[in-house]
């Protein structure tokens, strides 16, 4: 029986030694007697097995006379001889501070810590398993600054774990420095930056952490690594803390992380601390964050704080050069919308159309035009846009990029000669009835090309003509009416405020007339439009209400008033949709008119009399609903003249149309009934 038990004795061991070696156990002191005691340290000692040929360490418990906990049974010498100093060195603050009785569970994570980083002191254990109690030791304590292989002390691995309690006690208690850096040249406070919590930072900013601005060796300060991970919450405990935002780094300052990372929340927190932010110039290219920019989202936390568009960097490229280079067509249609002009001249005399051309991107080259990017304009070497694509574009984008080109006027090019100057160019008008021309008629035609004349200035007698813009609506559609008002503008060589002496509009036209009678350029309002597209007409219809009145309110100002504005005369059609059916209702800035006889449609309609505007302030503009005549219809009579006749609900209104029809907004208008 005693031979059968030696027998199982030695598969169990053997079994043991295949499965983990290094497995706590407990044993029984009685299974030793006989074995070779090779090593004694305090309570650890070394057998030696001859039976399984094996090497067993022990730690006896005094607790207990007959059972151990066996640390490890191993089969080489060399492992055994390597692990059991170490053990010695660095379990004894453990077994001695641990409560009794002691279990496996217990000591287990200890003993593979110390395996597994055996360039760890027991400092570092004791923080990389969480054993606070265990900090008070004198031998832990004597290893409170201790550098494990990457030069990291227990303090850097008590952040780097996020353990705020074993931070606070390391540094109340056990006076543990912060400003040793590991190999990386990082602080406790750099490995505290790259956790998703302010607690630890609030720890070391309290204790005046001397790391809160250090560089490391990659150029980054604590405030550079939140930005980087998106820390926000991190970000705004170092700037409570004392941290800086303005330290440059390798590749800029924390500002330009956050952009270059997308992290709006991080960057966001940096300029609401510091707005001098939004001109931070990197120090390579003197890029400002504008420049680093990705995405839409980003590029408007930038300009909604009013950071210039147009800004120049070292290289003499704007932040629209940079997007339109890397190809990012959302972020580049964000900065056009918001005044980036696409005429600004880069690196080699290239504006941002030239760059496009270059990489065939239609979308980027359509935008640009839409802009207003001038098609024969010259870089360095002589290059028009034009030029560019007939040398680069492939496949099907170049048939419909030349004859995009051609739509616009632009010229046939030929390959500048190096020996000859920039040739002029002579821009021929595209074929055929095109835009310009109708833009001609109707300057020619208006009264606007006759002298402009004041009304007040007409010889007594003389028919009063007033000149009134109507603007239709039609959502985005207002895009087509503006890109008509900018031609016009041109051609008539003034503002689209001094041509008229009459604006209306109906729905987006309501928004388009309000628009110019407060003196917003053209240009602008195409910038705006395409704003109001993205944060306004979002989803499916019907169309929240509440984006409209705050963008309004944010154009328009908070308490403007329709009477604000005496000149020229503004009326917006609008529904009282309060009520069914719907009644019609008029925005006005000047008092109806007084008429000496009864306009000829009052035996077939009636209407209520006009009210006087009282100043009605904005919020009373934004009315939800906008509605078109249910009917119209028009004829041209003999003179000329066009009559249109509008029903609303039933009730009839005629008028007299003088000038060309443009898309249904007219030049001319002769009011002979209201």
């Amino acid at each position: 029986m005693q031979f059968l038990g030696r027998i199982l004795d030695t598969v169990s061991s053997v079994s043991n030694l295949f499965s983990n070696p290094y497995r706590v156990r407990d044993v029984q002191l009685a299974e030793y007697n006989g074995k070779v005691l090779l090593r004694q340290e305090g309570r650890l000692v070394l057998y030696r097995n001859q039976q399984s040929q094996s090497w067993d360490c022990l730690l006896l418990c005094p607790e207990s006379s007959s059972v151990a906990l066996r640390l490890f049974q191993v089969s080489s010498e060399a492992d055994a001889m390597n692990w059991f100093p170490q053990y010695t060195l660095k379990l004894r603050p453990f077994y001695e501070m641990l409560r009794p009785p002691l279990k496996p569970e217990m000591l287990q994570p200890i003993v593979d810590c110390v395996r597994n980083h055996p360039d760890y002191s027991s400092a570092h254990v004791a923080v990389d398993i969480g054993l606070r109690d265990c900090l008070k030791h004198n031998y832990i304590l004597s290893q409170m600054n201790a550098r494990d292989a990457q030069g990291q002390t227990p303090l850097h691995l008590a952040c780097e774990r996020g353990d705020v309690g074993c931070v606070r006690e390391l540094l109340e208690e056990c006076q543990a420095r912060t400003d040793i850096k590991d190999k990386n040249g990082e602080t406790p406070m750099h490995c505290a930056a790259k956790q998703d919590s302010a607690l630890i930072i609030e720890v070391l900013c309290a204790q005046l952490c001397a790391g809160v601005n250090e560089l490391n060796a990659s150029g980054e300060t604590p405030m550079h690594i939140a930005c980087r991970l998106g820390r926000v919450e991190v970000v705004k405990g170092l700037l409570g803390g004392g941290a800086r935002c303005d330290i440059m780094g390798s590749s800029g300052y924390p500002i330009h992380a956050a952009m270059k990372f997308s992290e709006k929340s991080c960057a966001e927190a940096i300029l609401s601390s510091n707005p001098n932010q939004l001109l931070a110039e990197d120090p390579v290219y003197g890029g400002t964050p504008l420049h680093w920019v990705k995405t839409p989202e980003m590029s408007r936390v930038l300009l909604d704080r009013g950071c210039n568009v147009n800004y120049l960097s070292k290289t003499g490229e704007s932040p629209l050069h940079i997007l339109t280079k890397r190809g990012r067509f959302e972020a580049a249609m964000t900065l056009l919308t918001h005044g980036a002009d696409p005429n600004i001249k880069g690196q080699d005399g290239n504006t941002a159309l030239h760059l496009a051309m270059k990489l065939d991107h239609m979308d980027l080259i359509k935008a640009l035009m839409v802009f207003g990017a001038d098609v024969e304009v010259h870089n360095d070497v002589g290059e028009t846009p034009g030029l560019i694509a007939a040398r680069t574009s492939k496949g099907p984008n170049r048939k419909v990029l030349l004859n995009m080109l051609c739509s616009v006027g632009a010229e046939r090019c030929h390959p500048p000669s190096l020996d000859s100057p920039i040739p002029s160019i002579n821009k021929a008008p595209p074929p055929g009835i095109g835009f310009d021309d109708i833009m001609y008629v109707a300057t020619a035609v208006t009264a606007m090309t006759r002298g402009f004349v004041e009304v007040d200035g007409l010889k007594p007698g003389s028919k009063k003509m007033d000149r009134l813009l109507c603007l239709d609506g039609g959502g985005i559609k207002g895009l087509v009416l503006i890109q008509m008002l900018i031609s016009l503008e041109k051609e008539a060589g003034r503002p689209i405020r001094e041509l008229f002496d009459w604006v209306s509009g109906t729905s987006t036209g309501g928004i388009l007339a309000l628009a110019i009678v407060h003196g917003k350029s053209m240009e602008y309002l195409r910038c705006l439009y395409f704003r109001m597209k993205e944060q306004v007409f979002k989803g499916s219809r019907p169309y929240e209400s509440g984006p409209l009145e705050e963008f309004l309110k944010n154009e328009f100002g908070e308490n403007t008033k329709m009477t604000d504005v005496t000149h020229p005369r503004v009326m917006v059609t609008s529904v009282l949709a309060d009520r069914h059916p719907g009644e019609l209702h008029l925005f006005r800035n000047y008092d109806p008119p007084v008429l000496q006889r009864d306009p000829p449609y009052t035996s077939t309609a009636t209407f209520q009399p006009l009210t006087v505007p009282q100043g009605w302030e904005d919020e009373d503009l934004l009315v939800v609903g906008y509605t078109r005549p249910p009917r119209k219809r028009r004829k041209v009579t003999d003179e000329g003249v066009c009559e249109k006749e509008c029903v609303w609900n039933g009730k009839v209104t005629v008028c007299k149309v003088f000038g060309v029809f443009i898309a249904q907004s007219y030049l001319t208008l002769e009011v002979i009934g209201h």
